[in-house]
């Protein structure tokens, strides 16, 4: 199922670069993503793609823009010859930050004990990074998005309010994710780019808004999380999982440890550490061979607050399911304190 229909715009309620939002003319809201199609304008007759919010998924009622009709033709000229969204009528020369590289290709790059932090949920990395900056100001932290998810980068308002705040000193989208300051073609490739050209003391991994989960073991996104591990080891990182638990989901496989983490470390063939707030029993539901450590985590919710932070997931904030941030909070500690002395601050 595919549905389209035009509208006219009728205002631009905000922009950033890479995304505009815009009120239509029956009222409705959409999003136009304008490295692939450009700007819009108030009374400009646009296609727009319905389907999503027809199947009430998870877009917060948002139409997606897929042609601005008041333009015949559009020339965006890119960077390199590397293509993402490829072989779609919205493919887009990106380039790649590969390119750019001087590297034999025999050349297999060492991370260099850099902590890899690896989330199956895009609201994880706002928890560890806000924790982070609390206990270690001097780190540089670096975001690699996945195209597990959503693909342009420019959707995540979370990324955006921890850019402009500090508390991400860069970004790279993997695969065909798009909008990074770097783009990178592979994961792997995109954790070395953080550290190698963004200098990064940690770097967070995780995909984009929109996980896709089922009732079955294997069919989410987030398995992506048991590559992105074993790669961070075999070149020289130091992974870190990022569980997802909850005390708040009313759905049986996502109480405790979620079934996503526990079916990724279990595809993990390669030890990862798992950190666990400490006495919260969570430690017992790590598969071998992984290795839980406990630690305390600080008060999440009141750094949150003093950061001027608002983060939810599946909309619960951390008074109504704790867990989930303080799971997150406990991957951030551990990575604070294994973390190099950073030799400079993430900028402001």
């Amino acid at each position: 199922m595919t549905s389209f229909r035009t509208a006219r715009v009728v205002e631009i309620l905000s922009e950033r670069p890479g995304l505009q939002r815009v009120r239509l003319d029956d009222a409705s809201c959409a999003y136009a993503l304008t490295q692939l199609i450009g700007r819009v304008a108030v009374d400009d007759d646009v296609i727009i793609n319905t389907t999503a919010v027809e199947l009430r998924l998870g877009t917060g009622g948002w139409h997606v823009v897929h042609w601005n009709l008041s333009r015949r033709e559009l020339h965006q000229p890119g960077p390199g010859h590397i293509m993402k969204v490829r072989y779609t009528s919205l493919q887009v020369d990106t380039g790649a930050a590969e390119e750019q590289l001087i590297e034999p290709v025999e050349h297999l790059p060492n991370l260099g004990g850099v902590p890899v932090l690896v989330g199956g949920l895009h609201s994880q990395i706002g928890v560890v990074a806000v924790v982070l900056r609390a206990l270690r100001p001097d780190l540089r932290v670096s975001y690699v998005m996945t195209d597990g998810a959503a693909l342009p980068l420019a959707l995540s308002d979370l990324v955006a309010d921890l850019r402009e705040l500090g508390f991400l000193a860069g970004t790279v989208t993997a695969g065909h994710a798009f909008g990074g300051e770097l783009e990178a073609v592979s994961v792997p490739s995109a954790l070395h780019l953080a550290i190698a050209l963004q200098h990064a003391d940690v770097v967070l991994c995780a995909m984009g808004p929109g996980v896709v989960g089922t009732n079955t073991a294997l069919g989410t996104t987030s398995v992506e999380v048991a590559a992105i591990l074993t790669a961070a080891a075999q070149l020289g990182g130091r992974p870190i999982a990022i569980a997802r638990a909850s005390s708040g989901d009313e759905r049986p496989r996502h109480q405790s440890i979620s079934h996503h983490t526990i079916t990724s470390l279990k595809l993990t063939p390669t030890p990862v550490t798992v950190p666990v707030p400490i006495d919260s029993g969570l430690g017992a539901q790590v598969p071998r061979p992984h290795r839980a450590v406990e630690v305390e985590v600080p008060d999440v919710a009141a750094l949150l607050a003093e950061a001027g932070m608002t983060i939810t997931t599946m909309g619960r904030g951390p008074a109504s399911d704790r867990l989930f941030f303080d799971v997150a909070a406990a991957a951030a500690v551990h990575a604070a304190k294994v973390a190099p002395m950073g030799d400079t601050v993430t900028p402001a």
